[in-house]
């Protein structure tokens, strides 16, 4: 059951990416289909948690490209 929500999230983020072109839903499709894999795989295989691994990179690199830059003032 949990596998029918990832893979529908990820498919509004694709829909998403494609009608928008924003680049940031890059690492956000790459999460939830990343998290698709690794749960339709089961708990006990080594892929799955591969998978998890590369959907938790996948989460970082995303709060690193939401994070805000501040500039330096002098």
């Amino acid at each position: 059951m949990v596998v029918g929500f990832y893979v529908a999230a990820t498919v509004v983020t694709l829909m998403q990416l494609l009608r928008r072109h924003e680049q940031r839903l890059l690492p956000l499709l790459a999460l939830f289909a990343c998290l698709a894999v690794a749960r339709s795989l089961g708990p006990w295989s080594t892929w799955a948690t591969a998978f998890e691994v590369a959907g938790i990179a996948a989460g970082l690199v995303l709060v690193a490209m939401l994070t805000p830059r501040h500039i330096a003032v002098r």
